[in-house]
């Protein structure tokens, strides 16, 4: 007997993974804990050893070519293409923008600050150099001597000794030994045509122009206690220069463009990366390299920028990833031999590209499995971890390299372990994940199809009693893939070693079976789990029906108008469901295509059962998503929003069109529960929770979050997407908090209802009044003042006209509404209610049979409150959206009235907008009521003559 289940309808977003870095500069904090990097034209500050997003600051919306942070991380100076210098103070709680200059007439090319905080140096593109007081926001010194842009700026000081000199001029330097100090500050520059200069900061001059480089300066760095300047450039060498003769020491010849270099371990080695990938390490006192020789990466993996931390190094590389390495590893180096790279602390995705595909992975589905347009495989962690801040959330856990094109579709076995993935390269993949050992593997490469694959998928239940128990150590028993050459080709993985060499590969080149399937590129292609049969996806639009075993056609679903794009098989938990167009006892299909259409299909007939519309562009991906008995069953009110109820576990069904929109529907009665939308580019992934349970390892010794106290990752998270804006979102389900809020506010509404009406009936203005502009009751609101106005009219009688004179039944004396009650009520409003009420008398004013009530009620406003009242309306609040959001929601929302409306303190945008929507409701009161006044005088007019 099926139980009742709750649909899960409503969802909010509870997490998101964002890009952090975007391109351009980076610049870390003297702690080494806070990296400031730009994310288009703003700058985020990050805790790199937390991933905690400890500040966002809007630049000025242009495009930034210099950042530098100081090293107490105190300020943040932004430079952009707009010509603009910002400096923001950081010691608030939020960033506050301390100084806009423009520092020069051309772009900022490269920023630097001292060791000390105080001073900054900009280096422009028409190669003039100026240094900065920060904090008073002046220029202090401007050079000019680079015949092209400054392109590298370096502060030092200097506490041992003066310079060297020509014997001729010694004994007046000797003799300024007392001012020493004052003249050991200097800034070294570096400029595109590869001069370096270095310039005194107390003399105001040049002291030095060191000419060695035949190319751009990247880099410039000085050891103190070498008493050594460095300088790397993209003629492929690094010069160590000696301070006191300004000489050459050591030309290293690096053999690769260099993009950042400096001193490490008190200028014992230098380090250097460039267009090969890889940070090297250099023996100062030799000119050797440290580290062992290393392949170089692809063009993506270059390296942009290094910066240097206490115990790290920091590398910035042209994919947008950033890596940090180990420098404590250089503290026991024996002179004169090589040591392995730099050993890998963590490695962060700045920026995770267009999202194409994802899966859920690991034992207890606590990593994501992400294809992101490129040749890699990145696996991130989506829970927190207070024990290994490398496993945080949104942390890089793993890199799955292997293929040599970019990945185009993945797909997880049933037990998270085993992950498959194909590519452009025309092979595919199987992938070994144990995150409890922190491995990640290649167990096996396809090779045989003759075109990209766009469709991969793995068994969904395990093959045998063993693979249950141990799914580690036994790999799926197959895998099906599908590739644009529009042939599915079935691989036997069940004869393979389970445990081969870490560094080796199985290679298959052959297949167990090869069919040709569509007629053009598959797309999609997935398993069943409760018999032995799969399906295909074409853009030929048909989907196939196979059997698993024989590799021949059981059926073909005709129906969609384009492509399909995306199928699923429902769960073996789905019950059946009947229609006039048959049952589903053999179970379900659901598909999606570029027609913007959703079907649902029955495999006991191969016909279109229920089709889902409403999509306004193409659905890229469909997912069942699952629902589970609630703790109580609280019958809801007839006319009170509800969770939905169907015998069912498996009754939502997501899908994707591009772009962002996510609308879940239900398969009992064919109709959309709900729109979910937190992206801004095509939604290509979704990923659910399943929930198999895992005889092995359920809970990885690393996984100590907030989740572990839940049943699953679904009970946190039961619904991720992730699309081409290089966000994903993890949605948690809140339809039992909305349906408790829709509940709570509607007994509220009927409770504030029923006292309105006890106040009426009381004639208690002041309540009347108060509740039923809280409540939007406009109707109510101009009943009450037609009834005092009512009341208080003189009758035809000379008695009763002179009754109401002295202030009698008839009226009273000097009011004019009819009733002192009512004119006081109207002259106490608060800002929210006063704009509330203005609402209502132009919508009355509007209306010949209610214009009467509204000038009355004009009349006291205007009287009561002073020109000041409504100018400061008009700067604080904004415009009154009651009506709508209460038609929005299906019932009216409460708020407070004393807060209803008001945008509360505050200025820009905002307050323009407040202002420009006084006017016009002013603007409004005024056309009508001169319009009113003209139809007066025209009747006055005509009954005169």
């Amino acid at each position: 007997m099926s139980s009742r289940i709750s649909i899960k309808t409503t969802f909010e977003p509870a997490k998101t993974i964002e890009p952090i870095y975007t391109g351009g500069d980076v610049s870390l904090d003297r702690s080494g804990r806070l990296l400031a990097s730009c994310v288009e034209e703003d700058v985020l500050i990050l805790n790199i050893q937390t991933g905690e997003r400890v500040f966002r600051v809007e630049n000025d919306g242009e495009a930034i070519t210099s950042l530098a942070l100081s090293p107490s991380a105190s300020h943040l100076v932004v430079c952009s293409r707009s010509l603009s210098m910002r400096i923001y103070n950081l010691n608030s709680p939020k960033p506050e923008l301390q100084t806009t200059l423009k520092p020069h007439t051309t772009p900022v090319i490269t920023s630097t600050i001292d060791a000390t905080g105080t001073l900054l140096a900009t280096g422009g593109a028409d190669g003039s150099v100026k240094v900065w007081d920060i904090k008073g926001g002046f220029v202090t010194h401007t050079f000019h001597g680079h015949g092209g842009l400054v392109s590298a700026l370096f502060f030092f000081q200097i506490t041992s000794g003066p310079m060297s000199k020509p014997k001729a001029k010694r004994k007046s330097i000797e003799a300024d030994h007392a001012s020493i100090d004052a003249l050991s500050f200097f800034l070294a520059s570096g400029g595109e045509d590869g001069k370096i200069r270095i310039w005194n900061l107390r003399t105001r001059k040049s002291v030095a122009s060191l000419d060695s480089h035949v190319s751009v300066v990247k880099s410039l760095d000085f050891s103190e206690q070498q008493q050594t300047l460095l300088s790397a450039g993209r003629d492929k060498t690094m010069i160590l220069w000696d301070f006191k003769s300004w000489k050459p020491r050591k030309v290293i010849p690096v053999l690769e463009v260099v993009e950042a270099a400096g001193f490490a371990s008190d200028g014992k080695y230098c380090y250097s990366g460039g267009e090969n990938g890889k940070v090297r390490i250099w023996s100062t006192s030799s000119g050797k390299e440290v580290t062992k020789e290393q392949i170089a990466g692809s063009e993506s993996d270059s390296i942009v920028s290094i910066q240097c931390g206490p115990t790290f190094l920091l590398s910035v590389h042209l994919d947008q990833t950033i890596q940090l390495h180990n420098l404590q590893v250089l503290d026991d180096v024996v002179p004169g031999t090589s040591i392995d790279p730099l050993p890998l602390i963590r490695r962060i995705s700045g920026n995770h590209d267009e999202i194409i595909d994802m899966a859920l992975v690991g034992p207890d589905q606590s990593l994501l499995a992400l294809a992101t347009n490129t040749e890699s495989i990145r696996v991130v962690s989506i829970v927190e971890s207070t024990a290994t801040p490398s496993r945080n959330f949104g942390a890089d856990v793993a890199l799955l390299s292997g293929h040599s094109d970019i990945i185009i579709c993945l797909d997880v076995d049933w037990s998270g372990h085993w992950l498959a993935t194909g590519a452009k390269d025309n092979s595919a993949r199987l992938w070994r994940l144990d995150p409890s050992t922190s491995s990640y593997t290649c167990f096996a490469s396809f090779t045989g199809h003759a075109e990209s694959l766009g469709a991969i998928s793995l068994p969904r239940t395990p093959s045998s009693p063993q693979a249950a128990s141990d799914p580690l150590n036994h790999p799926p028993a197959y895998l099906i893939t599908g590739s644009q050459d529009r042939t599915i080709k079935r691989w036997d993985t069940s004869k393979l070693n389970s445990s081969p060499s870490p560094t080796s590969t199985h290679s298959i080149f052959k297949s167990l079976y090869t069919r040709v399937a569509h007629e053009k590129d598959i797309n999609a292609i997935d398993v069943s789990s409760t018999s032995s049969i799969f399906a295909s996806a074409s853009q030929d639009r048909t989907i196939k029906i196979w059997d698993l075993e024989s590799g021949s056609v059981a059926g073909i679903l005709r129906g969609h108008k384009r492509g399909v794009w995306s199928i699923r098989f429902a769960p073996k938990d789905t019950p059946p469901i009947s229609t006039d167009a048959g049952s589903s006892s053999k179970g379900l299909l659901v598909s999606g295509s570029g027609d913007r259409t959703v079907k649902l299909w029955s495999l006991n007939t191969y016909t279109c059962i229920l089709t889902f519309e409403g999509h306004s562009n193409s659905v890229l991906k469909t997912t069942p998503t699952t629902s589970h008995q609630p703790k109580s069953h609280r019958r809801p009110t007839p006319s009170s929003p509800r969770p939905h109820q169907i015998p069912s576990s498996n009754s939502g069904l997501p899908t994707l069109p591009p772009p962002q929109l996510q609308p879940p529907q239900s398969i009992s009665d064919n109709h959309l529960l709900t729109t979910l939308d937190n992206h801004t580019d095509r939604v290509w992934a979704l990923a659910t929770p399943t929930t198999v349970s895992h005889p092995s390892n359920p809970t990885p010794k690393f996984s100590k979050s907030p989740l572990s106290s839940l049943s699953s990752i679904q009970d946190a998270y039961p619904l991720l997407s992730g699309s081409a804006d290089a966000t994903i979102t993890l949605w948690t389900d809140t339809t039992t908090r909305t349906f408790h809020r829709a509940s709570a506010a509607q007994t509220l509404r009927i409770e504030q209802d029923q006292a309105l009406q006890n106040h009426m009936r009381a004639r208690n203005y002041r309540e009347v009044i108060t509740l039923a502009l809280q409540l939007n009751h406009p109707g109510r609101l101009l009943s009450l003042f037609e009834d005092v106005i009512s009341n208080s009219a003189p009758s035809a009688s000379g008695a009763a006209a002179d009754k109401q004179k002295q202030g009698g039944e008839g009226g009273e004396k000097s009011s004019i509404s009819g009733s002192s009650e009512v004119d006081d009520v109207l002259a106490h409003l608060s800002q929210a209610q006063l704009y509330a009420l203005l609402l209502r008398v132009r919508d009355w004013n509007t209306n010949a049979r209610t214009a009467p009530v509204a000038q009355r009620i004009l009349h006291i406003i205007l009287k009561s409150y002073p020109v000041s009242a409504f100018v400061d309306m008009a700067r604080h609040q904004r415009p009154y959206h009651g009506d709508l959001a209460a038609s929005a929601a299906g019932y009216s929302v409460v708020a407070d009235p004393s807060t209803a409306g008001i945008r509360g303190a505050g200025g820009g945008a905002g307050a323009r907008a407040g202002a420009t929507a006084m006017k016009d409701l002013l603007r409004a009161l005024e056309a009508y009521t001169e319009r009113h006044l003209r139809g007066a005088w025209r009747i006055c007019w005509t009954r005169a003559s």
